[in-house]
């Protein structure tokens, strides 16, 4: 059966509530009528609420940037899956910010997974090489092994996401290409293959994230690994970002 699409928007550390409101009521009013894909808006914490009321009853869905691994407990500045379980649906884990910037292990990512799936959160594990690991043809293995180990705790379930973010395209505006985003992304599904059998590794839906636009999701999510987008800068202008969900339904039609 085919994967239906995911296009999800990462916000990052951008929008104060009231900017979050109007950019959530503007995406909805947008995307919401759009088939044939899967749209998730994943705003700060702050936002979260504001943002699942302006997509309640509507095909939107709404997804967390991070959690931490413990439930609850005396971790000050942190977010649980136990907060986020009854407004999201999706919880981005391991972004390369994250890793880079908060210096977040494989262990810590396969530890929020776990957490995430046991509260019904479906995680959307990031994976990606830098600018040298390219360079030094180390590409391969750091994705094989970020895959290995952001897995190794959790269970099959065909609701979990992969995004493939090279470190490198991330916010620099230089996309991979979609031959090497399809073959890392070919990567990947075979790695989750060796843990849940290939038949089930071909459920799962891997993404492509790293200066996505409405001019090239085309290419990538007409190439048979890639199955949507994490989107970064561009999910904050509402009718760029709309764009992308509308040429990603188009292009799928097309397959």
């Amino acid at each position: 059966m085919p994967r239906t699409p995911l296009i999800a928007a990462n916000w990052k550390m951008n929008t104060t509530l009231a900017e979050a409101k109007e950019l959530a009521r503007n995406v909805v009013g947008f995307i919401a009528d759009v088939t044939g894909v899967d749209k998730v808006l994943c705003p700060p914490f702050i936002s979260i609420g504001a943002v699942a009321k302006a997509a309640a009853g509507t095909s939107v869905m709404v997804g967390a940037q991070n959690m931490y691994f413990e439930e609850q407990g005396s971790f000050t500045g942190e977010v649980s899956a136990l907060m986020l379980k009854d407004l999201c649906r999706y919880v981005i884990l391991g972004h390369s910010e994250r890793r880079s910037f908060f210096r977040e292990t494989d262990e810590a990512v396969a530890r929020k997974a776990l957490v995430a799936q046991v509260n019904g959160i479906q995680p959307i594990i990031c994976v990606g090489e830098t600018a040298h690991e390219r360079q030094s043809d180390r590409a391969v293995g750091v994705v094989a092994a970020q895959v290995r180990q952001g897995i190794s705790r959790i269970s099959f379930d065909p609701g979990m996401v992969v995004a493939y973010e090279p470190v490198w395209a991330v916010g620099s505006g230089l996309p991979a290409s979609p031959e090497i985003a399809n073959e890392m992304c070919g990567l990947i599904r075979k790695e989750l293959g060796a843990k849940f059998g290939s038949e089930n590794a071909e459920a799962v839906r891997i993404l492509y994230g790293g200066s996505v636009t409405s001019k090239n999701i085309g290419d990538f999510v007409s190439r048979r690994q890639i199955d949507g987008a994490l989107v970064g800068g561009a999910s904050l202008q509402a009718e760029e970002f709309a764009a992308i969900v509308r040429n990603t339904a188009s292009a799928a039609r097309a397959v």
